[in-house]
């Protein structure tokens, strides 16, 4: 059920290898054969309170979701100055711009009047100014204070000081970063740059947003991020939809402090076919997966990239930005068709199956089983991840 193959590289951009930054060209080489690769047993377990305890979930949001800068959208949904996006998924009223000056801001979307909301709904928005619904104060794009109903009704009102309360915001590779409780010398360390590099080179901070939904899932937010950690589940998960096209085979992984980097071969994949044709779509032959810290995934397909913010909004509660990327908007009928395709097929795959399989599970670990998930070598990253993530903890 692949549906990219019906499009042709003419009809639009491809990534090559030797489009990609060096260490990811090294890392792509390193992909044995599938003939050829191992599967290394482990025995590794985690408690049933890291998916269902409350402690546990207080914790995480004490100690990396407001700690630490965290993602809340992407540049690509901002490609021009004057746009501007609201963003309730970590359950704070923001907002992100992009000034007349390219420059990436973001603030609590609230007035300074009475703090009614500025942006009612997440849709992106073209404008130079934004107005309170309620009694019409007026912001720039910067978030400056340039206009007050009957200001004359105020004694002593200084505008200069009533600007929306800023947060810091950074973009990385494409993702902007916010530090939630307006700390004013966030902790950017675990932002790798390597990934950051990465994301450069398969063209994420320039692509186009094809399409963008939300789920709302009745799972944890680990239990979300899971399958996006491990293969062993694609080809029994997936065996209806895209199980066919990937092997039941261990993935070469990096990990970058808290960043996870998979990258795996299709199916036949051999390590020649890597110089069969240079000028071939690397896409075609590997998948790349990152887990971007703490909560970003970011999964590559043969001409569209998949990403995906999970939202950790109660123990039991993950709200879900989906985004698909074309390094271009579609140039033909042709293409358009493919996408629209792709689109339906992998929120299909992801919305029926992934985050169907998170809710069921939640039910399960709920009630209290398994008392503690026991993990194979196939899902040794989840452990990777686990035990970076658990440091910080």
């Amino acid at each position: 059920m692949n549906m990219e193959s019906d499009v042709k590289p003419a009809e639009r951009k491809i990534t090559t290898l030797a489009m990609l930054n060096p260490g990811l060209q090294a890392a792509i080489r390193r992909i044995p054969a599938e003939a050829d690769a191992v599967i290394e047993p482990i025995e590794a377990t985690r408690p049933n309170a890291i998916f269902t305890g409350r402690e546990r979930f207080a914790r995480e949001q004490e100690r990396i979701f407001r700690r630490f800068p965290v993602p809340v959208t992407l540049s690509a949904l901002l490609p021009e100055p004057g746009s501007v996006v609201a963003q309730d998924g970590y359950g704070i009223p923001l907002l992100v711009a992009r000034t007349r000056d390219g420059e990436i801001k973001a603030f609590i979307n609230a007035c300074q009047h009475k703090g009614s909301k500025l942006v009612e709904d997440c849709e992106v928005h073209r404008q130079s100014r934004l107005t309170c619904p309620y009694h019409a104060w007026t912001y720039g794009i910067d978030g400056k204070l340039i206009g007050v109903a009957r200001s004359e009704a105020f004694e002593n009102l200084d505008k200069s000081a009533r600007g929306l309360k800023e947060l810091p915001a950074r973009e990385w590779g494409g993702v902007v970063y916010v530090q939630l409780d307006g700390r004013a010398d966030p902790d950017w360390s675990q932002l790798s740059e390597r990934v950051a590099e990465d994301f450069g080179s398969l063209g994420i901070p320039s692509a186009h947003v094809y399409g963008r939904k939300t789920f709302d899932l009745k799972a944890n937010w680990k239990v979300v991020l899971e399958p996006f950690l491990e293969g062993y589940h694609v080809q029994r998960l997936h065996a209806q939809s895209i199980g066919d096209q990937f092997p039941d085979a261990p993935n070469i992984v990096d990990m970058f402090g808290a960043n996870v980097r998979q990258i795996s071969g299709r199916i036949g994949y051999t390590p020649a076919m890597l110089d069969a044709d240079a000028g071939a779509n690397v896409h075609k032959l590997v998948t790349h997966a990152y887990t971007a810290f703490p909560n970003c995934v970011v999964v590559t397909s043969q001409y569209y990239i998949s990403v995906m913010l999970l939202f950790p909004r109660d123990v039991d509660r993950t709200v879900v930005d989906y985004f698909m990327l074309t390094p271009e908007p579609a140039g033909t009928p042709k293409a358009e068709e493919v996408f629209k395709r792709s689109y339906e097929l992998i929120l299909s795959v992801f919305g029926n199956e992934d985050f169907r399989a998170a809710e069921i599970s939640q039910q399960g670990l709920a009630a209290g089983v398994p008392a503690e998930t026991v993990y194979c070598g196939l899902e040794s990253n989840i452990i990777r991840y686990y035990d970076a993530i658990e440091a910080l903890l």
